[in-house]
């Protein structure tokens, strides 16, 4: 007989669910793991930067009625 139960959930079916979610974020987090190392990035962060702040000031001129 089982003294404690492993998870939270009120049904079999709700159980079954929760195991299923759970079953995929692990696998989805295997996949990411397995790239570690594999993916190369080779971003500028100073030019990534400046877009953002060029886009933020026109999206801020667009909200004020200003183009």
């Amino acid at each position: 007989m089982m003294d404690a139960y492993v998870t939270s959930a009120k049904t079999k079916t709700d159980a079954i669910h929760q195991a299923a979610s759970e079953l995929i974020r692990r696998k989805k987090l295997d996949e990411l793991k397995s790239l570690s190392g594999k993916i190369h990035l080779d971003l500028d962060w100073k030019t990534l930067e400046q877009t953002e702040i060029r886009h933020q000031a026109s999206l801020k001129r667009r909200r004020h009625g200003h183009r």
